[in-house]
């Protein structure tokens, strides 16, 4: 057979052969036009979806069931934590007492705050305890954490030691540090009276009753403060600190140029809670002084105690415990604006 006919035989062009018919299998697959059932891959020519929609789907039940789960926490949450918050608004706008008539006077509550001197005393002597407890704790709890972040033996007792006056009540510390401070038979004093330096009068005189106080409140507080910054310092990666070392800075150029940029959310944190705590004051001062010496130590959270439970205006006291809640959160906001920012 010449190489012409081999040619024709395969169907070359020219050569006037025509080509066999091929039969249709019934299992040959049939093109289908574009958009139709076989365009859309495998997955939907089977009837399922494709694996991106099922994640999805599941993801959003997960969420459903997970909300389910939680929403009797939240309800609770939402109705003993903003219930009252709401309850108080009210309240600031009524004459409410204790035989439970109320009469609604609108903001005659705050026009009443504005011209008592005692409110305006009040003030001044929480903000001076904030401006005093504030950096003394966070001091204390950021000088313990840092000294326990170099501890490699017995670090968790250190750590538990320190931690022991967080869980201490605040009336017993109170009651403690009352001894301690007590002008004639104290520690403080007998020990000054060994170096032959007259008694003070820690918790009697003015100027020195509310760092006492602070001192006590930081003493029984710090920590908590102490824990959380530990737990800062602990996961700030080691190679920024030993890359420092490497470049030739000093201990206090690691701490202040490293470590103190890296913990700043964290020491944030802690200023803030610490700055609550501040505006909250109460317990010690009630145990301690008693308000005194001459409304010396008498805070605002005191001036709401006295309104609300030994005069029994209720209205006068939410009033007051609103002012509160404004100053924290403007307070707050300014720490935030100095400390929480990000780079």
């Amino acid at each position: 057979m010449s190489a012409n006919e081999r040619a024709g035989g395969r169907g070359g062009p020219g050569h006037g052969l025509e080509e066999a018919p091929v039969p249709m299998s019934s299992a040959a697959p049939v093109a289908s036009p574009p958009g139709g059932t076989a365009g859309k891959g495998p997955a939907a020519a089977s009837g399922t979806s494709p694996p991106g929609r099922r994640r999805r789907a599941r993801r959003r039940r997960q969420a459903r069931v997970g909300l389910l789960f939680a929403a009797p926490m939240l309800l609770l949450f939402v109705v003993f934590r903003f219930g009252p918050v709401l309850g108080a608004v009210l309240l600031s706008l009524t004459d409410y007492r204790l035989s439970g008539e109320w009469t609604f006077i609108g903001f005659e509550n705050y026009t009443r705050l504005g011209g008592d001197d005692l409110f305006w005393d009040s003030l001044r002597v929480t903000l001076l305890y904030v401006v005093i407890f504030v950096p003394l704790t966070v001091l204390m709890s950021l000088a313990t954490a840092a000294m326990l972040h170099q501890v490699v033996w017995r670090r968790g007792l250190f750590r538990g030691i320190f931690f022991l006056p967080y869980v201490t009540s605040i009336v017993l510390a109170a009651v403690i540090w009352k001894w301690i401070y007590d002008a004639e038979d104290g520690l403080v004093n007998g020990l000054l009276g060994l170096a032959s330096l007259g008694p003070v009068d820690f918790l009697g005189r003015g100027e020195l009753v509310l760092p006492s106080i602070a001192l006590t409140s930081a003493w029984k507080g710090f920590g908590y403060s102490m824990l959380i910054l530990l737990a800062g310092l602990q996961a700030i990666p080691r190679s920024y600190t030993e890359a420092a070392m490497i470049d030739g800075a000093g201990p206090w150029q690691r701490f202040r140029h490293v470590t103190l940029p890296l913990l700043r959310p964290v020491l944030f944190f802690v200023m803030v809670i610490e700055t609550i705590t501040a505006f909250q004051v109460f317990d010690a001062m009630y145990v301690m002084t008693g308000g005194g010496p001459v409304r010396s130590s008498f805070s605002l959270v005191y001036m709401l105690y006295d309104s609300g439970f030994k005069f029994f205006d209720f209205g006068y006291a939410s009033a007051i415990g609103l002012v509160i809640f404004v100053f924290v959160l403007g307070v707050s906001l300014v720490q935030r604006r100095f400390l929480g920012r990000e780079d």
